[in-house]
C-alpha cells in the first residue's frame, strides 16, 4: 500500500496526496493555468523543482513569476539560457558565474575575444533558439571527482577553481539543457521552453574574477527577460528613467558632490550645495533624536587596534579595515565601526537598572575598504557617515526598545518620502559568536516586535551579523527599486566582551542587552538615493536652493540684494542671479536647476515693494508681499517634514 502526504497550501488548506508526487502534478490537479505559469515549488521553505518527487507532508507553494522566488529561479535559468547562447557562439569561451539579480541576471566570462554591445543581437537571436528548442533542464549530483573530471573535459578551468574550493559536504550538482551542462546549484525551470522569448541584453562591464583584484579581468554580459514583451518594455523604461536618474550625473549638474582621483576613489566631497541638503538632513536627524530620548556623543575617528580585537571585528572583519598605522611603536585603526567607541563610554561609570534604558546617537564617520572595482558613487564609497545609535537596556526592555526604535525608524523613512518598504528578519548566520540561548531570546525579541507593530516581514535566514539577528528594512523608491538602509540589530556578545554591567534591584551585576540601530545607514547612500528618488527635484524642506532672486535690470539690484538679505536672515536657502542675462534666461536656468521658487523683480515690484513668484510646479503664482512669501514657504516646509 502506498504512503499518503499531506501537503499544506498558503490559504491553508491541505490534501493528501501519494508520496513521490511532483509540483507540477500538484499544480495540473489545481488548473492548467496554473502549471503553464508554474516555475518551481517551495517545499518546506526550500526551492526545488517542478519534477522533485515529494516524499513526506509539508508545507508548499507554487512559484510563479509573480514570487519574488518564482522571478529568481526564471531570471536563473535565462542566464543558463544566455550561458547556452555564448558557448554556441564563442565555444573557447569559460563560464564564471551567473546569478540572479534585482530586475535580471549576469554572466561572467573569460573570452580573448572583447564582445560588443554590436554582437547583442546576434546573442539574443540565439537565446530565442535555445527556448524554441524547448530543451529539458536536468539536474545531475556528481561525486567531487566526477565533477573535476566533467568539467576537466569541458576545459572549464573557472568551474574547477570553483568545484575545488567547495566544502566536503557540499552537494555538488550539474544541470544540463541540450548541449549545454552548467555547475549549478539550481533550482531551475522544467525545461527551456518555459522561458520566454522577451530577452534584452543590457550591457558590458569588467569583472574581477569571485571580487578579487587580483585575479584575472572578466566581461560580465548584464541581461534581463520577461515573460510578456510589455513587462519588458516597462523594465527597459524604467532602466532609461534610472540613467536620467543616475545620482552621478545629477550630483555634477546640480554640482552636490564630487569624486576626486587627486582625493582618493570611494572618498566623497560635498560642495556647497550637496552640503546644505546634508545639513537639513542632520538637523532633522539631531531633532528627532532628542524628542526619542537619546543623547548625543562624538567619537575619534581611529583607536588602538586592541580596541577592535576586543569587539571581534578583527576577527570577523578584518578585510574590510584599512590597514593599522604604527605610531610611537602602537598600532592604531582607522574606525570601521562605532561600536566599541559607545560600549567604552557605556563602561565609563557604575550603572544602575534605574539608568537604562541609555540610548547613545552619533553622526559618526567609518572607514572601509572595498575594493575599487565594487565603488560606485555615493552607493558604495570608503568613508561615509553611519546614523548610528546604541540602546543599552535589561532583557525585559529589549523588546519594547526594538519597538521603539521601529517606530523611528518608519517616522524618518516617511518623512523623506518613502512609503514602500519590505521588512526581513534575518537568523543566525553560519559562523556567529555567543550562546544559541541568547541567539533564540534576541531572535524572538525581534521577532515579537515586529508582530505588536502588525508588521509583514519575511525571514532571511542565515543573514544575521556574527554577533547578532537583525530586522532588515529595504525602502522602494519612485521607480519600484529596493535599497537597503535601515538596521535594527541585538546583540549580547558586545556587552560580554566588553564586561558590561548594571546594577539590578537585586543588588547584584547583571549583563545589559545591546542594540545597535541605523536608520539611513549611511548619509552618503542615503543621499544618493534621494537624489535618485526625487530626480534631483527635491521637496522645498530639502532644497539646496529654495528661491532665487532675478532682477531684471542693473537698476533692480539694490532692491534684490535687499530681499536677498531679508529671506537670508528667515533662514530661507536663497541665491541671487544678478548676472547680465536676459529674465528668460535665468528662469530656464533655474528650472534647470530644479530651484522650487523664482523671485522676480522689476520695476512694478520696486514701486509696491513687492516680488513677483514663480513656481516651478505651478508657473505664475502673481505678486506678494515679502511677509506673505515667508509665510507661505515656511507653511509649506512645516507640511512636508510634519506631515
Amino acid at each position: 500500500m502506498s504512503k499518503n502526504i499531506v501537503i499544506h497550501f498558503p490559504d491553508g488548506s491541505e490534501k493528501n496526496y501519494p508520496a513521490g508526487i511532483t509540483g507540477a502534478e500538484i499544480a495540473e490537479g489545481i488548473s492548467q493555468r496554473l502549471l503553464k505559469q508554474a516555475l518551481a515549488v517551495k517545499f518546506n521553505g526550500r526551492i526545488v523543482e517542478m519534477w522533485r518527487p515529494l516524499e513526506e507532508s509539508g508545507t508548499l507553494q507554487i512559484l510563479t513569476f509573480d514570487d519574488k522566488e518564482g522571478r529568481e529561479v526564471f531570471w536563473h535559468s535565462s542566464a543558463h539560457v544566455m550561458a547556452q547562447a555564448i558557448k554556441r557562439k564563442y565555444p573557447n569561451a569559460q563560464l564564471g558565474i551567473g546569478p540572479p539579480i534585482d530586475g535580471g541576471f549576469y554572466y561572467d566570462i573569460q573570452l580573448d575575444h572583447h564582445i560588443t554591445p554590436e554582437e547583442f543581437v546576434e546573442l539574443e537571436a540565439e537565446m530565442v533558439k535555445v527556448v524554441e528548442q524547448d530543451y529539458p533542464i536536468t539536474r545531475r549530483v556528481l561525486e567531487r571527482q566526477e565533477a573535476l573530471q566533467l568539467f576537466k573535459s569541458m576545459h572549464e578551468d573557472l568551474k574547477i577553481e570553483l568545484i575545488n574550493d567547495l566544502p566536503d559536504e557540499e552537494t555538488i550538482t550539474a544541470y544540463t539543457q541540450g548541449e549545454f551542462t552548467d555547475l549549478c546549484r539550481g533550482p531551475h525551470v522544467p525545461s527551456t521552453g518555459r522561458l520566454s522569448k522577451y530577452f534584452k541584453l543590457l550591457t558590458l562591464a569588467g569583472a574581477y574574477w569571485r571580487g578579487d583584484e587580483r585575479n584575472q579581468m572578466l566581461q560580465r554580459i548584464y541581461a534581463t527577460s520577461y515573460p510578456k514583451k510589455q513587462m519588458l518594455e516597462e523594465h527597459i523604461n524604467r532602466l532609461e528613467e534610472a540613467k536620467k536618474r543616475d545620482h552621478r550625473k545629477l550630483g555634477k549638474e546640480l554640482d552636490l558632490f564630487s569624486i576626486q582621483e587627486s582625493i582618493g576613489n570611494g572618498l566623497i566631497l560635498w560642495h556647497p550645495k550637496g552640503a546644505r541638503i546634508r545639513r537639513v538632513m542632520e538637523d532633522f536627524w539631531l531633532e528627532e533624536h532628542y524628542k526619542h530620548d537619546y543623547e548625543i556623543i562624538y567619537t575619534p575617528h581611529a583607536a588602538k587596534l586592541n580596541l577592535w580585537e576586543t569587539s571581534g571585528h578583527t576577527g570577523f572583519y578584518r578585510e574590510n579595515m584599512f590597514a593599522s598605522m604604527d605610531l610611537e611603536e602602537v598600532e592604531y585603526q582607522l574606525k570601521p565601526m562605532n561600536c566599541p567607541f559607545h560600549l567604552t563610554i557605556y563602561k565609563n561609570d557604575l550603572r544602575s537598572y534605574r539608568d537604562l534604558p541609555i540610548r547613545y546617537a552619533e553622526l559618526g564617520t567609518v572607514y572601509r575598504f572595498e575594493r575599487s572595482g565594487v565603488l560606485h558613487g555615493l552607493m558604495r564609497v570608503r568613508g561615509f557617515t553611519q546614523d548610528d545609535a546604541h540602546i543599552f537596556c535589561t532583557p525585559e526592555q529589549l523588546t519594547d526598545e526594538i519597538i521603539k526604535a521601529m517606530d523611528l525608524v518608519l517616522l524618518i523613512l516617511r518623512t523623506f518620502g518613502f512609503e514602500d518598504y519590505e521588512v526581513y528578519l534575518s537568523t543566525r548566520p553560519e559562523k556567529y559568536v555567543g550562546s544559541i540561548e541568547n541567539w533564540d531570546k534576541a531572535t524572538e525579541a525581534l521577532r515579537q516586535a515586529l508582530e505588536i507593530r502588525k508588521l509583514d516581514y519575511e525571514v532571511d535566514p542565515g543573514e544575521g551579523v556574527f554577533y547578532g539577528p537583525k530586522i532588515d528594512l529595504k525602502i522602494k523608491d519612485v521607480l519600484g527599486r529596493s535599497w537597503q538602509c535601515s538596521t535594527v540589530q541585538v546583540d549580547f556578545n558586545l556587552p560580554e566582551r566588553f564586561e558590561l554591567e548594571y546594577i539590578g534591584e537585586d543588588g547584584k551585576p547583571h549583563r545589559p542587552v545591546m542594540v545597535h540601530r541605523a536608520l539611513m545607514g549611511s548619509l552618503e547612500r542615503f543621499f544618493g538615493i534621494l537624489i535618485e528618488h526625487y530626480a534631483g527635484a527635491f521637496p522645498l524642506w530639502l532644497a539646496p536652493v529654495q528661491a532665487v532672486i532675478m532682477p531684471i535690470a542693473d537698476r533692480h539690484h539694490d532692491y534684490a540684494r535687499e530681499i536677498y538679505q531679508q529671506l537670508r536672515r528667515q533662514m530661507i536657502r536663497v541665491e541671487l542671479d544678478n548676472r547680465n542675462e536676459k529674465i528668460g534666461f535665468k528662469i530656464r536656468e533655474a528650472e534647470v536647476q530644479k530651484v522650487p521658487y523664482m523671485l522676480i523683480i522689476g520695476d512694478k515690484e520696486i514701486e509696491k515693494q513687492q516680488i513677483a513668484v514663480r513656481h516651478k510646479g505651478e508657473g505664475d503664482l502673481g505678486a506678494m508681499e515679502i511677509a506673505n512669501f515667508v509665510s507661505r514657504i515656511s507653511e509649506e516646509i512645516k507640511s512636508k517634514v510634519n506631515g
